[in-house]
């Protein structure tokens, strides 16, 4: 959808951006342990490739993580764009409940409950709520020609039982207030995209895992 913004525009809309301050991980606190979060496809702070994005297969990239600590009951996976052209980051997926001991996302497992397969989020038990297109499963990475580079931000939260129930196919907000004073641990993840000029936008702004 936003590849039809002319570069001109995304270029005169660099400046606007949504900010790293604004993602759930960094709304959520500090007072949590570290997951290591990673993706065999792609390094942390580096390109994704366009498998993964509107410009290619448009499938959701492989995810890895460490062993929670002890008490975790599920995980949640919030993707964010800090650097969307709007006042909040756009929302690329969401999955609640992940199998705390899952350790991993196979590549195209994020999409809408009853699509996937045996590869696919759903076979862990976990519900995939809504992206920012109010559509379950992952919104491929779009961002405007000549806007500069995007930083997409997978966020991992280890919670306890004691966080909040959520609807069916729930949202970012549901989410955050669900698992707000429930996180044991978080791991973050930054694969960034651009079209056209590459841009860097600075620092991410948040403490990455290593």
């Amino acid at each position: 959808m936003l590849e039809h913004i002319p570069a001109w525009l995304g270029h005169a809309m660099s400046g606007l951006r949504a900010g790293a301050d604004k993602l759930a991980i960094a709304q959520l606190g500090t007072s949590f342990e570290t997951l290591d979060l990673n993706s065999p496809a792609f390094a942390h702070e580096a390109r994704m490739p366009p498998r993964f994005t509107a410009d290619g297969e448009g499938v959701s990239p492989p995810l890895v993580w460490n062993a929670p600590p002890a008490g975790t009951a599920h995980m949640v996976l919030i993707v964010e764009d800090a650097d969307a052209p709007t006042p909040q980051p756009l929302v690329h997926a969401i999955i609640w409940g992940l199998d705390a001991d899952a350790g991993r996302l196979p590549e195209g497992a994020i999409v809408a409950d009853g699509a996937g397969d045996a590869a696919g989020a759903e076979s862990a038990g976990s519900d995939v709520g809504r992206n920012s297109y109010l559509r379950e499963g992952w919104l491929p990475p779009d961002p405007p020609s000549g806007h500069g580079e995007h930083r997409y931000a997978f966020q991992l939260f280890a919670v306890d039982a004691g966080a909040g129930a959520v609807g069916e196919t729930p949202g970012r907000s549901a989410v955050i207030d669900a698992i707000s004073g429930h996180v044991l641990a978080a791991g973050l993840l930054i694969g960034t995209y651009s079209r056209e000029t590459e841009a860097p936008v600075g620092p991410v702004g948040v403490t990455a895992s290593a």
